[in-house]
């Protein structure tokens, strides 16, 4: 049986020496290599759509594959997708290198300049395994083998746009519909979720930021278990160890976060740090929040633009969301559209505060009423972009007032 292989290399002269090599290796059927870690990403997440089976046996990631750092890649590939062997090719061959790429979850690393020798060596090995765990994972119908969990973040066009309740609301829905959901708050400094929630912790993200390696036990430490059902991990307490939740370590975290949950919304607030910026472009949906009016359709604009210039997202990658709206309003949904250049949700959520006020000042947000404009909309939005799944008895009591749609597959 052929091994199939899978170049991950931006260099243009390391992609001509590498993939002439693998042509060269007894067995081996290269596949066409792929230029950064986004699009390896998508690559292995539509393989493993179809089936596991299809997913190539070994990926080859150069040192200087981007946006994403090498061995950050190599942790996101081996938590998504567990019966792919990674070998990192480098020009750093000492032994500290070496074990932080096996500590990432590397199965192999080949120096530069590339050697036929070590490169058979090492793809023959790092194949065998990758044979290995398939058989093991055939095996086992309760083994994780999908591509990982939907990540979908909410960031706001400027503050009080209504970013924490939009989140709170899709994870709800998702959650209601059966599906294993995290809500997590990325919006590190004045984060609100545990106010909405009325929830009193002691554990939050920034507990998570130092470890290298997130098991389950340790993620499950840090995660508080609402009355809901939802899986919150919280901004911490104390805004100034926010700046302790560094980009890697949120990419740590929203990779261990997205295996073990099935849904994870992430509330990025209005303000784009480091931890933010990575989680949106790790993101599967990031959602931009703005309400109708100027100042916001601005803001709107003007961070669409900044991820565009910091390679975070494109616009046409991102949603926005138009809240508060009105028809009464000037500004309408395809003008925000046509301003931002980005895609604009066909769901629009009312401006109707006085639903909200009572669950909002009481920190209850997850009590709002089924009946509630606002509720229907935002549980709407959710099955829009394929959060909810069609479940028996999904309109039963406490499951929403809106009709859930089958999430499309990617």
């Amino acid at each position: 049986m052929p091994t199939r292989i899978l170049p991950a290399v931006g260099d243009t002269d390391a992609v001509r020496s590498v993939t002439t090599l693998l042509s060269q290796l007894p067995d081996a059927e290269p596949v066409a290599p792929v230029v950064d870690s986004t699009q390896l990403i998508d690559t292995l997440a539509r393989l493993a759509a179809e089936s596991v089976d299809e997913l190539p046996e070994v990926v080859i990631v150069h040192e200087r594959i981007g946006p994403v750092p090498a061995l950050e890649l190599i942790r996101e590939v081996a938590l998504r997708f567990p019966a792919v062997g990674v070998i990192l090719v480098t020009s750093d061959a000492s032994p500290g290198l070496f074990q932080a790429a096996m500590d990432y979850g590397a199965r192999g690393l080949v120096a530069l300049p590339l050697s036929y020798e070590e490169l058979a060596s090492r793809v023959q090995a790092v194949a065998q395994w990758s044979v290995g765990v398939r058989r093991h994972l055939g095996a086992g119908g309760d083994v994780f083998t999908g591509v990982g969990g939907t990540v979908v973040t909410v960031s706001g066009a400027k503050g009080g746009a209504g970013t924490t309740l939009t989140a709170i609301q899709l994870a709800l829905a998702a959650q209601a519909s059966g599906r294993s959901t995290a809500l997590v708050d990325m919006d590190l400094q004045t984060g609100d979720i545990a106010s909405y929630l009325d929830v009193q912790f002691r554990r939050s993200v920034v507990d998570l930021a130092a470890i290298t390696d997130i098991s389950p036990r340790v993620l499950a430490d840090a995660v508080f278990r609402h009355d809901t059902g939802l899986a919150l991990l919280l901004a911490p307490a104390e805004g100034e160890r926010g700046e302790d939740v560094t980009d890697r370590a949120a990419r740590q975290i929203v990779s261990a976060l997205r295996s073990r949950y099935e849904v994870v919304v992430i509330d990025c607030g209005a303000q784009l740090g480091g931890a933010g910026a990575a989680a949106v472009e790790m993101a599967d949906r990031a959602l931009l929040i703005t309400t109708p009016d100027v100042v916001a359709v601005r803001g709107a604009k003007r961070a669409v633009r900044m991820w565009d210039r910091l390679q975070i997202r494109k616009a046409e990658e991102t949603t926005v969301v138009v809240n508060r709206h009105s028809r009464a309003t000037e500004i309408q949904p395809p003008l925000i559209q046509k301003i931002t250049g980005t895609a604009v949700a066909a769901t629009v959520v009312p401006a109707n505060f006085k639903e909200l006020q009572s669950v909002v000042d009481a920190g209850r947000i997850h009590e709002l009423e089924n009946k509630s404009s606002v509720k229907q909309a935002l549980w709407g939005l959710a099955g829009e972009l394929g959060l909810v799944k069609v479940a028996d008895g999904a309109h039963k009591a406490g499951r929403g007032p809106v009709s859930f749609r089958r999430r499309r597959e990617s």
